[in-house]
């Protein structure tokens, strides 16, 4: 694992970060969180707000996905900063979600502190992004 600043360059990407969710995930998630809303737990439920495949996977579930996959990549001792996404698709039951990562900005700020500021998304198998943003995170 590098977290050396002078390290990274501009483009560089992170493993594959990646979990297949579904109905058992989404319980332990939603006892974890207190987040027991019924989309995410009876198909019926889902389907009369019109999603047809039934019920679908939590959109705090994929930011908590970010968090880990910068934490895999870059290790406990660096600072995540500050982490921005938007939610732009649902994930169904039984999605393969991978987390990418990727260098975009190197910044040393005005207290010599050095960033990484990372291009994130949460991808379906198809390739569909769920989850773009950005991370800021201090090494």
């Amino acid at each position: 694992m590098k977290n050396n600043f002078d390290d990274f360059k501009i483009g560089d990407m992170s493993p594959k970060w990646e979990r297949v969710t579904g109905p058992m995930e989404w319980n332990r998630f939603a006892a974890a969180n207190d987040e027991f809303y019924l989309v995410h737990m009876d198909d019926q439920v889902a389907i009369d707000a019109e999603n047809p495949e039934g019920m679908f996977g939590m959109g705090q579930m994929r930011f908590s996905y970010i968090h880990n996959a910068i934490r895999d990549w870059l290790g406990d001792e660096i600072e995540v900063k500050q982490v921005s996404c938007r939610y732009t698709a649902i994930n169904q039951k039984n999605d393969t979600l991978s987390t990418t990562l990727k260098v975009i900005e190197k910044i040393t700020n005005e207290k010599d502190e050095k960033i990484l500021k990372l291009e994130v998304d949460v991808m379906r198998q198809d390739g569909t992004s769920t989850t773009p943003g950005f991370a800021l995170v201090k090494l």
